[in-house]
């Protein structure tokens, strides 16, 4: 077995690997990036996200009449994380929060600009949180939607890699399977595995693990940037914590096959600590994809404030289980309640009106406008009618019922479960309830509280929630059921790492040439998210930690 030699090896050419590559070159570094999948993939996971990043008092946020500062994000990343392992596993996730929160509020837009990344005008509102200041949530809007979604938010890394790679300073090693750390005299010098069959598999689906060879390669670091465990579903239901009730027997899946945290338990056997393994992200919006790349591909809805939210038996959730506010609340409560905690779905009920007005749909692929850059079609999103991908889910998908009336509608619901469980009377009566808090500017009722709150911030009312309506008004119909399911995304945990992204042991100890960025250290620190995500925090904590690993291992 022949063996290949770098300055640094980077496994994983996801956005963290690749941004953490490109560090490594800029700082003069002969670089070797592996991954187990083929060219097509380059970016990882991130290619197909939507390209929100959570940034704090920008210039988008001041255009659009909003307050925001470091103190307000700092307290609200905090009653959000709720760290409170902070003698142990939170010790360096809570470093990597304060670290995260200040380059966010500080270089992290300019040095985006540097990359030719830019974003939409419009700044989103997610995870609006659970009705406390120093609760989870965004006190204010934060979610930047980059021009070109993931895919624009991933182009400059591949770019620059690439271009390395032409000049031979950057050698992309594809299909490439990590089975083994190289350890010796407690130092990582490298990664031995297998050499996959070339696969022409367009991006995202899933490849052959047919071996051809074996390799060893290595380097003066190791970088590993390889991702969760959301394609694993054996690994998600291993992690899942109790504070969250049962797992689902059945779940849709968030992102490609090869997320398969296979890793870290690969780092952990040498020596590496993982922590916070019971924290993670996934979401109670997901529709099977009418049109798939992956196994069970699912896309998150991403919800404005206005549909209603019943469990599977058809009871109206509670605050702050409203669309767009908790996503953790809302996923504790569908699995922790006994006599529905049986079932792994829930529904919105709503109008074609609310449909147009916020039916967001998240993926690359869903928002052709803002990926492929069309502002032209960009500004069709302020005029009637919902955009295509959302249309074609309700005309196409699986999981969508149109009706004209609210008994014909809860009859298509009941025909896409095993048994109807769904009281067309006591849905009226619910659905006529919330009808009748709609006369007046204010109400008692939480959610149309929260809708006229959310038409107060112009970018909402402008472009994300439909302008208030009783959801029995024929003149906003038709009438839309849409079937809910847990969708798997992103691991909250991981190798726990210092803020030079250094790989520590359970001890405490660096793990001397190891390294690690992205979901594969929680971010960060083994869990800079604590127990929930402010959305938008993802692709920048990639970005974050990959910078900071590119940068300490070419040290």
């Amino acid at each position: 077995m022949a063996t290949q030699e770098f300055d640094v090896v980077v496994v994983g050419a996801g956005l963290a690997g690749l941004v953490a590559a490109a560090e490594a070159v800029a700082a003069g570094r002969s670089v070797a990036v592996l991954d187990q999948e083929n060219a097509s993939n380059l970016g990882g996971q991130a290619f197909w996200s939507f390209g929100g990043l959570f940034l704090v008092d920008s210039p988008e946020q001041r255009r659009m009449g909003i307050k925001d500062s470091f103190d307000l994000a700092w307290q609200d990343w905090q009653g959000s994380a709720a760290f409170d392992r902070l003698g142990d596993e939170d010790s360096w996730a809570v470093k990597w929060a304060r670290a995260y929160v200040e380059f966010a509020a500080g270089e992290k837009r300019a040095w985006l600009k540097e990359r030719d990344i830019s974003f939409v005008p419009l700044v989103g509102w997610a995870e609006r949180g659970d009705g406390r200041a120093d609760g989870h949530g965004n006190s204010v809007p934060r979610f930047h939607i980059a021009w070109g979604t993931g895919t624009g938010v991933v182009k400059p890394f591949v770019e620059r890699t690439l271009k390395a790679a032409d000049e031979g300073r950057l050698t992309f090693l594809h299909r490439y399977r990590a089975d083994e750390l190289i350890v010796e005299a407690g130092r990582a010098l490298g990664v031995r595995g297998v050499v996959l069959a070339p696969d022409d598999h367009p991006r995202g689906e899933p490849s052959n693990r047919d071996v051809v060879g074996d390799f060893e390669v290595r380097g003066g670091a190791v970088v590993l940037t390889t991702g969760g465990i959301g394609g694993n579903h054996e690994l998600v239901r291993h992690w899942w914590p109790e504070r969250l009730g049962t797992p689902p027997s059945s779940m849709i899946t968030g992102v490609p096959a090869y997320v398969d945290g296979r890793m870290l338990q690969i780092a952990e056997e040498a020596g590496a600590r993982t922590v916070n393994r019971d924290r993670m992200w996934h979401y109670t919006e997901g529709i099977q994809n009418w049109d798939p790349i992956w196994p069970q591909h699912a896309i998150r809805i991403l919800p404005g404030p206005s549909s209603m939210w019943f469990d599977a038996l058809g009871r109206r959730l509670p605050f702050p289980c409203l669309p767009g506010f908790d996503t953790l609340s809302t996923l504790r409560y569908l699995r922790t309640t006994p006599d529905i905690a049986a079932h792994d779905h829930s529904w919105f009920v709503l109008t074609q009106k609310i449909l147009e007005k916020e039916f967001g749909l998240s993926g690359s692929e869903q928002n052709p406008d803002i990926t492929n850059k069309d502002f032209k079609l960009l500004l069709s999103r302020v005029k009637s009618g919902a955009p295509g991908p959302v249309e074609a889910f309700k005309t196409k998908g699986a999981d969508f019922v149109v009706a004209d009336s609210l008994e014909e509608l809860v009859a298509g619901m009941n025909k896409l479960t095993d048994e109807p469980l769904l009281d067309p009377v006591d849905i009226r009566r619910q659905v006529e309830a919330r009808d009748r808090e709609m006369v007046n500017g204010y109400s008692k009722d939480a959610q149309v509280t929260a809708i006229h709150g959310a038409r107060n911030y112009r970018g909402d009312k402008l472009a994300r929630v439909a302008s208030p309506h009783a959801l029995l008004d024929p003149k906003a119909g038709p009438l839309i059921g849409v079937k809910l399911h847990i969708l798997t995304r992103k691991s909250l945990g991981g190798l726990q790492t210092d803020l030079q992204s250094r790989v520590l042991r359970p001890d405490g100890s660096v793990f001397e040439g190891l390294f690690a960025a992205g979901e594969a250290a929680g971010f960060g620190g083994g869990g800079v998210h604590g127990y929930n995500s402010l959305e938008g925090t993802f692709l920048g904590g990639c970005i974050f930690s990959g910078r900071a690993a590119g940068r300490a291992a070419s040290g």
